[in-house]
């Protein structure tokens, strides 16, 4: 069996309009929304072997506030080919990983999370939000067998599911 995460960056901060897009880091929500997911999914027993994260400033900040929360921070790789990656891009990388690892998580960006996740499950999600997680099971020990409808949507957490905001 693999298992497959895919967490969306927390919020962006927009407040400077003459940033670069890679460049820009987290808003006042996101940097509270960050650890505050981590520690969800430390609840939900997440315990990936490998963590990997775009390298955007949005997305590195995320995964190392998730990372310290898993207690996971030394499983944590940056991937260039995360940032602006497409459906088919992101899972050629799924398809590539070493099967020795059971629990992958992946740390990036929309609309790609969100469409990739309903490729793989067949369910309709409409869209992971900011420090939204979904967890993704397949029932074989290949991440080269990793397709269209083979996965199982298991969960899907989002920090707006625990507050009124």
């Amino acid at each position: 069996m693999k298992v497959l995460y895919l967490l969306r960056h927390a919020k962006s901060d927009w407040s400077d309009s003459s940033q670069d897009d890679f460049d820009r880091g987290l808003n006042k929500r996101g940097l509270s929304n960050a650890p505050f997911m981590g520690k969800i999914l430390e609840e939900r027993g997440v315990s990936p072997n490998r963590i990997f994260s775009s390298p955007a400033k949005r997305a590195q900040l995320t995964s190392l506030m998730v990372s310290e929360q898993l207690q996971a921070q030394n499983l944590l790789e940056f991937v260039e080919d995360i940032y602006e990656a497409s459906p088919r891009s992101l899972l050629g990388l799924i398809n590539e990983l070493d099967d020795s690892l059971e629990e992958v998580m992946f740390v990036g960006h929309n609309p790609t999370f969100t469409w990739l996740a309903e490729y793989l499950t067949k369910e309709e999600i409409g869209n992971i939000p900011t420090a939204g997680c979904v967890k993704i099971k397949f029932e074989f020990d290949s991440w080269g067998l990793v397709s269209e409808g083979t996965g199982e949507l298991i969960w899907f957490e989002y920090p707006k599911k625990y507050s009124a905001e």
